[in-house]
């Protein structure tokens, strides 16, 4: 497999378990805030690492403050836009170089293929604090691992 094609099974993970902790969030009519949140900051970043990429302007601040439906909005729009990127990067372009300034405005510089794999990682990280959170509060998280994806089919 490519690394390019299994970026692109990575990202198809995300977008299911982003999905999948969107449909528990909106089940439960009012939902933990602090998962609201962290699901806010997982959609906002992945936003701004894909503006970092395609050198664009940062539309949110890291830490939004997005309803549920702003979620719902970000979640059904940037899985088409990371699509359509990884696959006009191609395999050469996985290991050219991006120059950014992070939020603290330090300048760095990091692999392409790096940062769409911070991207995954990132916001695997934020939906188990998502799922801790929603325990604590007395409600099912939503079950995102990648293996129960792949056992399951969601994810080829």
């Amino acid at each position: 497999m490519s690394m390019v094609a299994y970026l692109h099974r990575l990202f198809a993970y995300d977008d299911w378990a982003n999905r999948g902790v969107l449909t528990s969030l909106q089940a439960l009519g009012v939902p933990p805030p602090r998962s609201v949140k962290l699901l806010a900051h997982i959609l906002s970043a992945e936003r701004l690492w894909l503006e970092r990429l395609l050198l664009q302007k940062q539309t949110y601040p890291v830490w939004p403050d997005f309803t549920v439906a702003h979620c719902q909005l970000e979640a059904e729009e940037l899985p088409g836009r990371w699509k359509s990127y990884i696959a006009g990067l191609g395999e050469d372009g996985l290991s050219r170089g991006l120059t950014y300034k992070n939020t603290k405005g330090e300048s760095w510089t990091s692999q392409k293929q790096d940062v769409l794999m911070h991207v995954v990682m990132h916001s695997a990280y934020h939906r188990g604090q998502i799922a801790a959170d929603m325990r604590a509060a007395g409600f099912p998280p939503a079950y995102t691992d990648f293996i129960h994806a792949v056992r399951q089919g969601f994810v080829e």
